[in-house]
């Protein structure tokens, strides 16, 4: 089970190929620009303690390929850095070669690095260099709270896998008998419909009985209630480790924001709990008609023949994907009795104890974002400021830095509460300068833009690029930090 542990000092690492395949347009020839994601969790082995695991997904067709016998292979340089206090920790660099690629057929691949932490707060600095590339090396920088998990009943964090198979404890993915390729992404399509989670239960030998409760429950994020037919008890034998692994389906869970959320209970009191936040589409249980509404003739004054198709459009914030399609094709169309109808529609599903109150108090809405956010090629519902005003209401707290010498203006929104979630973040900078043309650079928000380098991105107003020789030669050490004290105060 902990076969990693004895080579945590002297580890191989490398990738796993994902099986799942991405036809790219143009293999090699041309410079890429390297993409990768990034999340990380954090476990707890006995006679070892705690540790941090950081999964990448590389993004295939991101990566500058050569020929080699048998297809095509890339190379790259990762470095992954453990600070505290400013002081290095410890590090671990190392050459990462893709997999063999072939008929230019390019896969997206993974790897992990695992770092033994004592309890408290670090910094985790990841540089990813494609060695076949001219680009600029990928960074990130995220803050890591690591807690104490081995002295009391407590539940590592959630992972959700992409890919889980019998365990061979000689994969780097090993994990309790599975091999756990992490999935990064938090967001559920159709044709998505189970969810496969995983996490590890510690110390419940502690209740003194020979058996334990878990609730798992998914709550809606934005109204908070349970869906009621995935709430349920688990039990499961006491002992110092237990791996639980699950398969939740998605089928018939509508559109929307949730919360995976497992508790260990006892005579109903909550003793730990791990949640997991995702975004599910599923617009088949989503659909609804229009043809056969009666207008209404009060609500359809609320919108002259001249405003019809930008209050027809301005739905699109809060809207789902299938909506949106709706949307277009009536625009397009350019069918007035058809948009009339969608429009008091939309109102009679979104709010069906008052649909007009509901319809005029967001229009309010539109109207007052159109004044604040529009610039000369957006309405201000198509500006990002003004797809979050619409989306999740009025910010708890704006800060805003217009003037900045290192750094390009910008705005950060805060919000104390969005449904269930709290303290939830929204950073937008204006890289042109003109036009009050906000773009969203990066939230914590589920669903929503993440940038793990958003502060080198916001400070490359004073940041040059370096010659041949040395790109990085004009790359300052810091950057963004007033934008950080901003955005975590």
């Amino acid at each position: 089970m902990y076969l990693w542990i004895a080579k945590i000092k002297n580890m191989k690492l490398f990738g796993f190929v994902l099986s799942i395949l991405l036809v790219a347009s143009s293999v090699y020839g041309q410079e890429k620009k390297l993409r990768a994601s990034l999340n990380n969790k954090q476990f707890y082995a006995p006679g070892v303690g705690n540790y941090v695991e950081f999964n990448l997904q590389f993004v295939g067709y991101s990566i500058n390929y050569s020929a080699v016998e048998g297809g095509l292979m890339g190379s790259l340089l990762v470095e992954g850095t453990i600070t505290k206090d400013e002081d290095s920790i410890t590090t671990q660099a190392y050459r990462l070669d893709t997999p063999l690629m072939r008929d230019s057929i390019v896969e997206d691949f993974y790897d992990v690095q695992r770092f033994q932490l004592d309890p408290g707060t670090y910094m985790y600095s990841l540089r990813l260099t494609d060695l076949k590339g001219k680009g600029q090396p990928l960074s990130a920088e995220i803050p890591i709270l690591v807690e104490e998990l081995g002295d009391a009943i407590s539940i590592s964090d959630l992972t959700v896998a992409e890919i889980a198979t019998q365990g061979n404890p000689e994969s780097l993915f090993y994990k309790s008998g599975y091999n756990i390729i992490p999935r990064l992404s938090t967001f559920y399509p159709e044709q998505l419909n189970t969810l496969p989670i995983y996490f590890e239960v510690y110390n419940s030998s502690q209740l003194n009985d020979t058996t334990f409760q878990i609730r798992q429950a998914i709550v809606n994020a934005i109204t908070g209630e349970n869906v009621a037919e995935q709430q349920m008890d688990l039990l499961y034998a006491t002992g110092e480790v237990v791996p639980v692994f699950r398969k939740i389906q998605l089928d018939a869970l509508t559109t929307g924001k949730y919360i995976l959320k497992y508790t260990i209970l006892k005579n109903d009191s909550e003793l730990s709990s791990q949640s997991y936040e995702f975004e599910r589409s599923n617009d088949r249980l989503n659909q609804y008609g229009s043809q056969d509404v009666l207008l209404d003739p009060s609500f359809q004054e609320s919108i002259t023949d001249d405003s019809l198709l930008y209050f027809l459009e301005c739905l699109i914030p809060i809207c789902g994907p299938n909506e949106v399609r709706n949307i277009a094709a009536i625009a397009k169309s350019k069918n007035a009795e058809r948009a009339r109808k969608y429009i008091q529609t939309f109102w009679i599903n979104t709010e069906p104890g008052n649909p007009y109150e509901g319809w005029l108090r967001y229009k309010q809405q539109v109207q007052l974002v159109e004044r604040i956010y529009a610039n000369n090629f957006q309405e201000g519902f198509e500006t990002d400021r003004g797809r979050v005003y619409l989306q999740y209401g009025s910010p708890t707290e704006i800060i805003t830095r217009e003037i900045s010498n290192t750094e390009y203006p910008y705005e950060i929104w805060r919000y104390n509460k969005i449904g269930v979630f709290s303290n939830k973040r929204f950073i937008f900078y204006n890289p042109d300068l003109v036009n009050n043309a906000y773009r969203l650079l990066h939230s914590d928000m589920i669903g929503e833009l993440k940038n793990a380098s958003w502060p080198l991105e916001l400070s490359k107003r004073n940041t040059k690029n370096g010659g041949v020789d040395n790109p990085n030669a004009n790359v300052m050490d810091k950057w963004g930090q007033n934008s950080i004290n901003d955005f975590n105060r």
